[in-house]
């Protein structure tokens, strides 16, 4: 089935232009005020707030970003030994972005670059429930064992961000609550380490 690709900028509104250049400039303030933000956390956030407005209106380009900033993000949890948060985005979410990219190339709507929405079934909540609840589990001990800082929220963090990108690559459009509630998880996580380090204030805007 043949996708008719658009300039994805030009299908923003003027509310969502407001929305993204608002996100940028908020980003960029922000890395001014640490004083001390090196570019991965910056680039990572500027990705991150870019492919979340494409993804929430459905274009297969914001899959594409994502794995992009799956592959930033994970770096700079690396830096700040954020164990779960960079194993879970390098070798589960940035794979589940580009199997999702490739899912929403495959279904997309009426010819668009828009994916086509899906309904979630019984027996995939229910994979989903039983997936996240044992992959919560294991990396609990996982991250104790790294001594991972912030263990309650890193963990909470996997688990949200399981159900996130399991519902994503469904092509449910409940994966905004997945996604929602693992932003709240992110921005404590990230203010606990801005804390530590003003560094990170970027990331906890792009939260």
């Amino acid at each position: 089935m043949k996708i008719k690709f658009k300039n994805p900028f030009k299908s923003l509104s003027k509310f969502e232009w407001i929305l993204w250049g608002v996100s940028i400039a908020t980003i960029i303030l922000a890395t001014i005020v640490s004083g001390k933000s090196s570019a991965l956390e910056t680039i990572a956030s500027l990705i991150g707030v870019t492919a979340l407005i494409f993804v929430a209106k459905g274009l297969i380009i914001g899959q594409a970003l994502t794995v992009l900033f799956s592959l930033f993000y994970g770096l700079v949890s690396l830096k700040f030994h954020y164990w779960g948060e960079m194993i879970t985005y390098l070798f589960m979410s940035m794979p589940i972005a580009l199997l999702s990219t490739i899912e929403w190339i495959r279904h997309p709507y009426e010819n668009t670059e828009v994916v086509e929405v899906s309904r979630v079934t019984k027996k995939q909540i229910l994979i989903m429930c039983l997936l996240g609840a044992s992959t919560t589990v294991a990396f609990y001990f996982i991250l104790k064992a790294f001594d991972t800082p912030n263990l309650f929220f890193s963990t909470m963090s996997i688990t949200t961000s399981f159900m996130a990108a399991y519902l994503t690559f469904l092509r449910s459009p409940y994966y905004g609550i997945g996604y929602g509630l693992n932003d709240i998880v992110l921005i404590i996580l990230w203010a606990l380490a801005s804390v530590e380090d003003i560094s990170y204030l970027p990331m906890v805007m792009c939260f």
